[in-house]
């Protein structure tokens, strides 16, 4: 069965965007970017791959699945898929511009999410945001979390409106930059 994996950058106080969804004190320096996309190649957008030297198919996700606003930078820079090396899913009520990569979600997102899922391929990136993992959060089976060493006070939570849900540890490493990353399963997948 494949996994639901929430990979996101997110300060110390947990927070994936300041409160009017900027993300940008949370991008990477081109070291600790490069070490992300090593160890996540497929989550490399289509417009970078050629840069950091990423090609050929996906080696852990192909498929990911993400919010309206998550989308929003890709169509804002003109593409109609920041991820076409990858089956996209958006959750929306927008009309989305054609691209046989990209498919439009509404409805019961944790019911689509179940059936990926048990469908054969590889594990399914959850690519934000928050809102949406707060949908998502009784289907995430890992949490990927990179964390920055800055505090934003407020913004954009991790995962929005989830109940206590108990993860274990699985890793922690640090990349360039001060970034660490923190690897957590649930008790029933056990990365």
């Amino acid at each position: 069965m494949r996994s639901l994996v929430y990979l996101v950058a997110t300060s110390l106080d947990g927070f994936i965007a300041g409160p009017d969804g900027d993300t940008s004190v949370l991008e990477e320096d081109l070291e600790s970017a490069a070490a992300a996309l090593a160890a996540y190649p497929d989550t490399c957008p289509a417009h970078l791959r050629e840069a950091f030297g990423i090609s050929g198919p996906p080696v852990r996700f192909d498929t990911v699945v993400m919010g309206a606003a998550t989308h929003r930078p890709a169509l804002a820079a003109g593409l109609t898929s920041a991820y076409p090396h990858l089956t996209q899913y958006v959750a929306t009520h927008a009309d989305l511009p054609e691209d046989p990569t990209q498919h439009r979600w509404e409805g019961d997102l944790a019911a689509r999410v179940r059936e990926l899922k048990a469908a054969p391929g590889g594990d399914i990136w959850l690519c934000g945001g928050g809102d949406l993992a707060g949908q998502l959060v009784e289907e995430i089976d890992e949490i990927h979390l990179k964390v920055h060493p800055v505090l934003l006070g407020e913004g954009v939570p991790v995962v929005r409106g989830a109940g206590l849900r108990r993860f274990t540890h699985v890793s922690s490493s640090t990349l360039a930059g001060g970034v660490v990353l923190s690897v957590y399963a649930t008790r029933a997948s056990g990365a």
